[in-house]
This record gives C-alpha cells, structure tokens and sequence, in this order.
C-alpha cells in the first residue's frame, strides 16, 4: 500500500505529517533564557553512571574549591545541534546550573557545520558542542578554542529498508543518502569503507541533503532505501515510520549498521569514536576557574539526561522543536555518551585525527592539534 514516490504533492502531505514544525526553526533571538532553577546534585549519581571516572584530579579539586569565578556582566551563550551532544547543554540552560557565574544562560541551536564554523570564528557562543575533527580544524587554522572534552562516543546509524543488510560491505553498489557532506557522518564513512578496501565514490552511489531531517523525509516517502543518520534523528525516523498516519506511506525501516561498532570491528579497537565534545571558545576560554565550573555542570546535566530520559525528552524537545520527547529518551538509550576529560581522551583524539591525516589532512588543519588545544 503506497503512495508514488516520486508525487510532490504526497511529499509535501507526508512532510506536513512527519514533523510538527519545519526543520530548523530557530528564533531570531536564538536563546534559549536560564529559569532560574538551581541545578539538582548530582555528584553521587554521576560515578554511578561512569560518568566522571575520565575527569582528572586537577577538574575535581577546581570543583570542590571554595574560589569561584568573577560572574560576567552578560549572557553565557551555550551552542549545539539537534543532536544527543546537545541534551547537557539545554539542562544547564534551563536549569540555571550557571546561575551565579552570569544573569542569563542561553542555549543557542546551530544548524549545520557551516554555521557552526561562522559562530566560533566569530565568537557567537562561548561554549559549543561540535565535532571533535571541527574542533581540531579550527584551533590549527587559528580559532582561539580548547576542547574540554569528549562526550559522545558514536551516535551514527545506517538506517534501511533492508533487514538484511547489516555490514557496510552488504551496501555495495546501493544509493545511501547522505547528511552533512564533507562533515562527520560523510568523513567517517568514507574513512571505514576505504579501510575496508571500497572506494566510497564508485562503490556507492551517495546522495548528499543538507541535513538528517531531509534524509529522514527521503527515506519515509520512498524516495531512498538508506540513510546515515545520527541519534535522535534515527529514533525519530523509526518512530515516525511505524505511526499513524504516516505508517500508510513509509516503509518498514531498521537499524542497519552502527558505525562505532564498524569502527571497533575493521580497526580492530573498541567501538567508540571521539566523535563529539564540548569547546571553549573566544576569551572565557583563558579563565581556568570559570572553564572548569562550566566542565563540571556539563558533567551534572549529562548525568542527569541519563537518569531521567523521558524528562529529558520533554526539556529538550521544549527547546529544540524538530526533535520529539520520545525520539529523545529512544536516542539516549542508543547513543554513547559518557564524559571524558579532553586531556584524558587526547591517545583516542590523536588515533582518529591520523586516520584522518592519513588520507584527508585538511579535515583537521593538515596537523595534530598542540598541547594548547587540550583544556
């Protein structure tokens, strides 16, 4: 039971049906104002959850000092994408965990890897989850940046249609639609397909969209089989696919390949990639005491997250409106987040930075980043 593929007016019904709002809608104020909650305590709950075991002696003592950081005399600007990398930073947000270092914290949501590189150039937050390669890249090329730490350890999926399809070799010769070109879903594919002896341009047919949620449509109205998406953007196609009404229209789809655990299997390492993590960025970056506040709320948030992922799925999908509060609490259970220190994770940064030296130096400024780079 189907719908042509290829209709436009379907497309647009099913479009108008598979997401409560346009992708990326970002008010203009682009803020996301702190509610003046204090932030919940944590501390005994995070080594629980091996969240804290990376963070090195120096951050803990930082954090159990009575000296405090002077409070600015403007918003703390917070930015990330639609993506799990992101929960800790709407929670610090919301729950005013920085309350008294600033009058205001505010989340603010970038859309793509263009706009990100445009805001840490040009200092539009001070804190910024990103890509750990971007990160890398920026600091080479000059940005003033330090990496706090790595927090996601793989969040990206090969959604099919085809349950069978559960390597990256059994895509041969398939169209795979592809978020982000030149960005980390494309790099890390092309990275493990070329280790797994296949050239990524002729032995794939790639299909480049902007972003996940323009894979998602594809894949819902029939127009694509596969998809490389990251988490929430693979729970969400997944639940939308099998709702009503759009179920009438979309096909039956499945996680194919977890590309952390690809990673582990055709390198030969453990399934986790140093894939995301928090950066200073602009002139906050210099002040240790303030830096280290803000690592230790990241930690608390991303702890909590974890413990409460259906009130986690609420809070984020209040602020990031393209995102839905189950697709949020699915991701959290899917994706790999756990903190570690910047310092602590640089052998597993350096690893994934020469695999990228190796082939594509300018993904990360043609250089390993210097001891500068690490906070």
């Amino acid at each position: 039971m189907g719908v042509p593929a290829d209709n436009p007016q379907d497309s647009f019904r099913l479009s108008r049906m598979a997401f409560r709002t346009p992708p990326f809608p970002v008010p203009s104020s682009g803020g996301l104002p702190a509610q003046g909650v204090r932030r919940r305590a944590l501390l005994g709950l995070a080594p629980a959850l091996g969240l804290l075991s990376a963070v090195p002696a120096r951050a803990r003592a930082a954090g159990m000092s009575d000296a405090s950081p002077a409070p600015l005399g403007r918003p703390l600007v917070l930015s990330g994408p639609p993506a799990t990398v992101s929960y800790p930073l709407v929670h610090m947000a919301d729950s005013g965990a920085l309350a008294d270092l600033a009058p205001e914290t505010r989340f603010q949501l970038w859309q793509n890897p263009d706009q990100l590189r445009a805001w840490a150039v040009r200092d539009g937050a001070d804190f910024m989850a990103m890509p750990s390669n971007v990160a890398a890249n920026l600091y080479n090329q000059g940005v003033p940046l330090s990496l706090l730490n790595v927090s996601t350890w793989g969040m990206l999926w090969l959604v099919t249609r085809d349950e069978s399809r559960r390597t990256l070799a059994d895509f041969r010769g398939q169209e795979i639609a592809m978020p982000f070109r030149a960005d980390m879903p494309d790099i890390l594919f092309g990275l493990l397909a070329t280790r797994l002896g296949l050239d990524p341009k002729r032995d794939f047919s790639l299909r480049y969209v902007p972003t996940p949620f323009d894979a998602i449509q594809l894949l819902l109205t029939r127009r694509a089989d596969h998809a490389l998406l990251p988490e929430p953007a693979v729970s969400m196609v997944l639940r939308k696919s099998e709702s009503f009404p759009v179920s009438v229209v979309a096909p039956t789809l499945y996680r194919g390949v977890d590309l952390s655990q690809a990673w582990g299997d055709i390198l030969g390492r453990e399934p986790r990639i140093p894939q995301a993590g928090i950066a200073a960025v602009g002139p906050l970056r210099t002040d240790a005491r303030l830096v280290d506040r803000v690592r230790w709320a990241h930690a608390d948030s991303l702890a909590w997250c974890l413990a409460h992922p259906r009130e986690c799925g609420e809070l984020v999908a209040r602020h990031i409106p393209m995102l839905t509060p189950e697709a949020v609490a699915d991701s959290i259970a899917q994706a790999r987040e756990r903190v570690v220190d910047a310092r602590e994770a640089r052998p597993e940064l350096d690893y994934f930075f020469n695999c990228l030296l190796d082939g594509q130096p300018a993904l990360v400024g043609g250089r390993l980043p210097d001891d500068g780079f690490y906070a």
